[in-house]
């Protein structure tokens, strides 16, 4: 292994990345360090290893749980949303900074309900008012013909 990544690597090394990604840093970036695997051997392994799998999915659930903590500090976060105009001297809000942080937030929300749609998914109800439910009838016709007579 000289000056290149380690050629095999243990059980240590997928507990950090499980951790890392559990602690909601990307696949893509653990990947990126030198002591890490390239990210297709990572890949390789969900197919390959039914319990590194079973971990990997658990990490992805508890980033989730991570990406709810970061909305939270996120939204409550506005040291930075006004600022003071240098011409008037008066407050004003940075639509800038105010954007990025709903772009932010968006983004994780989007990702938690990948991550656990169970949980953080869109809820999706097939159903009626409760005024006027929908109702379902089903008919059935039918038709007796005599062999005997034609036509």
């Amino acid at each position: 292994m000289a000056g290149g990544r380690p050629a095999k690597y243990g059980i240590e090394t997928r507990t950090e990345i499980c951790k890392r990604i559990a602690s909601g840093e990307s696949l893509t970036a653990i990947c990126k360090d030198e002591h890490m695997p390239y990210k297709d051997q990572v890949l390789d392994w969900l197919f390959d290893e039914p319990e590194f799998s079973t971990q990997y999915a658990r990490a992805r659930e508890a980033q989730a749980e991570h990406y709810l903590d970061e909305i939270i500090s996120i939204s409550d976060d506005s040291m930075l949303d006004t600022e003071i105009d240098p011409a008037t001297g008066n407050e004003r809000t940075n639509h800038e900074v105010v954007a990025r942080a709903k772009l932010r937030v968006d983004t994780r929300k989007w990702a938690m309900s990948k991550l656990a749609p169970k949980k953080y998914g869109d809820r999706i109800t097939h159903g009626g008012d409760p005024d006027a439910p929908i109702n379902h009838q089903v008919g059935i016709t039918v038709t007796f013909h005599d062999p005997d007579k034609a036509g």
